[in-house]
C-alpha cells in the first residue's frame, strides 16, 4: 500500500497527556484531522499529578508552535523557578533566586496545563474511556485498533503517545522499562500557609531538595497554595509489600519512614509525617539506553512511550517538542511515511543523546546535590 497523505490520513493518538494533547493542537492548527484516544474514563477522572516547569527551549517552543504561549504565560508561575538545596538538618546550602523578568523554565500545574491544551481542541477530539489493547494490521497500512471496551478502528497512522507502559511501543519495538532502583512516595500538603507554615516558609515558592547519600526529599511548591513531597529512596520496587505494608496503611508507612529519616532534623521530618492524605508510590522506570526502532511507515512514538528517562526535568518538554515536531512534520510531508522519516531523523538522536546524559540520574536524587545544581542553584541535566 502507498503511503497516504496526512491531510487524507485517519491518525490516531493514543494517550491524552501533554504530548498526545499537544501533537493533536498543532496538527488541527494546520488543517490536518486527527483523534486521541485515552483510558481514562473522562478529563476529571483521575488527579493530573504535580507542577512541571516548560523551558523555553523545548516545551515553550511547542506551545509557540500551538498558539497557546501567551495563555501559558497567564498561568504559569515564574516565582517558581525557585530551588533551594538543603542538609539533612534542614540548614541551606545553596538558593537560587530567579531575576524578577526570568521566564525560561516557568512552573505550571499539570492539570492546568492538560485543561489548556484540551480546550483548544476541536469539539469531540478526544475519546475517553478507550484503553488500547493491541494493534493488527500490516505495517504498510491499514492499521487496527483494538480496545478493552471492545471497539475496532481503522487508522493510516498510530501516534504512541501513551507514557511509559506504552500499549503501542511493542509494534515497533520489545523494550520494556526497567526499575531504577528508586522510588518515590509521594506526600501532598494542602492550604499550605494556613495548616503547614513552617513547610511552606521551608520550601519557599519553587522547589527544595535534601539528601544524605541513601535517601532524599524533594518538595515543589504548586498552585493553589499545595505543596507535593516526594520521598526518594533505594528500595526495591515492591518494598511497601515487602515491609508487610499496603499502600493504604499510611501508618504503618509512615513509622518506616521515621526510622529511615530519623537522623534526620524533626523539621525535614514533617514532610514525611504531617501530609494530608495517603502516600502515593512512585517507583521510578527508565528505558534501556539507547532506545532507537526500524522505521515502521504507520505507527510511531513520543514522549516517555519513546524515550522513558529519570524524573530530571527534561520529560514533559520533551514529549512536548517531540509532538510539535511530529504534528510540523506532517503538515510539511508529501506522505505520512515521509513524515514519520523526518521526524524520527531529528528525534532519535536527540532522545539518545539526552538519555545518556540522565542515564543513572535516579542515584544522584539521593545524593547531596541534585544533578547540575551548582553555585547558580540551578538544576539541569
Amino acid at each position: 500500500m502507498n503511503s497516504v497523505a496526512p491531510a487524507q490520513a485517519r491518525i490516531s493518538i493514543i494517550g491524552a497527556g501533554p504530548g498526545g494533547l499537544t501533537c493533536a493542537r498543532i496538527l488541527q492548527r494546520r488543517g490536518i484531522a486527527v483523534t486521541v484516544h485515552d483510558r481514562a474514563p473522562s478529563a476529571d477522572a483521575r488527579n493530573q499529578g504535580g507542577t512541571l516547569d516548560l523551558h523555553a527551549d523545548n516545551g515553550q517552543i511547542a506551545l509557540r508552535e500551538a498558539g497557546l504561549l501567551e495563555e501559558f504565560f497567564k498561568l504559569a508561575r515564574p516565582e517558581g523557578q525557585e530551588m533551594r538545596q538543603m542538609d539533612p538538618t534542614g540548614t541551606m546550602t545553596s538558593h537560587k533566586v530567579p531575576e524578577a523578568d526570568e521566564i525560561f523554565k516557568p512552573e505550571i500545574d499539570r492539570g492546568q496545563l492538560r485543561d489548556l491544551l484540551l480546550d483548544s481542541l476541536q469539539p469531540g477530539t478526544v475519546h475517553w474511556g478507550q484503553a488500547l489493547d493491541t494493534i493488527s494490521g500490516p505495517a504498510d497500512g491499514p492499521r487496527q485498533l483494538h480496545f478493552a471496551d471492545g471497539t475496532t478502528i481503522e487508522t493510516d497512522l498510530v501516534i504512541g503517545a501513551d507514557g511509559a507502559f506504552s500499549r503501542v511501543r511493542p509494534a515497533v519495538s520489545p523494550a520494556v522499562p526497567e526499575y531504577t532502583g528508586v522510588s518515590f512516595l509521594e506526600a501532598w500538603f494542602s492550604d499550605v500557609e494556613n495548616r503547614h507554615p513552617d513547610i511552606a516558609e521551608l520550601v519557599g515558592p519553587g522547589g527544595a531538595h535534601a539528601a544524605d547519600g541513601d535517601r532524599g526529599l524533594f518538595a515543589q511548591r504548586n498552585s493553589g497554595d499545595h505543596i507535593r513531597v516526594y520521598i526518594i529512596q533505594r528500595v526495591p520496587v515492591d518494598w511497601i509489600t515487602q515491609s508487610g505494608l499496603t499502600a493504604e496503611d499510611t501508618d504503618g508507612i509512615r513509622a518506616l519512614l521515621l526510622d529511615e529519616y530519623a537522623h534526620w532534623s524533626p523539621r525535614m521530618r514533617q514532610m514525611i509525617t504531617d501530609n494530608d492524605g495517603p502516600y502515593v508510590d512512585r517507583p521510578i522506570f527508565a528505558l534501556p539506553v539507547p532506545h532507537t526502532w526500524e522505521h515502521n511507515p504507520t505507527v510511531t512514538l513520543l514522549g516517555d512511550a519513546a524515550h522513558l528517562m529519570p524524573p530530571l526535568g527534561v520529560g514533559v518538554n520533551l514529549a512536548m517538542l517531540d509532538a510539535g515536531e511530529l504534528a510540523l512534520a506532517l503538515a510539511d510531508s508529501a506522505t505520512v511515511e515521509d513524515a514519520i522519516r523526518t521526524y524520527e531523523k531529528t528525534m532519535l538522536p536527540r532522545s539518545t543523546e539526552t538519555a545518556k546524559i540522565l542515564e543513572g540520574g535516579a542515584e544522584h536524587l539521593l545524593s547531596a546535590g541534585i544533578p547540575g545544581f551548582g553555585d547558580d542553584g540551578d538544576a539541569r541535566p
